[in-house]
């Protein structure tokens, strides 16, 4: 249905850290860096994210109640976008466990460094 989601950060190098970890950790390749540093692009399954330095030179904030969800292939692959995210400048926002909203998933949720939300779920099977 997307094509593509952009979100804004402050500091690139540190985002791109955290996303080509907790992303690595769900298969997909590192981010490219684009336009002097000021982007980052990650594409895969038919979509695109671009991380940006905000257009208008203000600060990036995070959406409230927003959550980019992302999908796992296992468990396991949930466990290690955890892991990595943590280990890359993010946050926890919900330890790797099953979730009661979806019976039978089970998921992980994330901060980046700029405070977006993220979720990596294993759909029911």
């Amino acid at each position: 249905m997307f094509s593509h989601l952009v979100l804004g950060a402050n500091d690139i190098e540190a985002t791109r850290q955290f996303y080509d970890a907790a992303l690595g950790a769900l298969g997909y390749e590192p981010g490219m860096v684009l336009v002097e540093g000021e982007k980052l692009l990650y594409q895969g399954n038919g979509g695109m994210l671009l991380i940006t330095k905000p257009r208008d030179g203000k600060p990036a904030t995070a959406a409230n109640g927003g959550t980019i969800g992302l999908t796992a292939a296992s468990d396991e692959a949930v466990d290690n976008f955890h892991a990595a995210g943590l280990a890359n400048g993010g946050s926890d926002e919900g330890a790797p466990g099953p979730r009661d909203a979806i019976p039978g998933s089970y998921a992980a949720y994330l901060r980046d460094p700029t405070g977006n939300k993220l979720v990596a779920w294993r759909a029911p099977a």
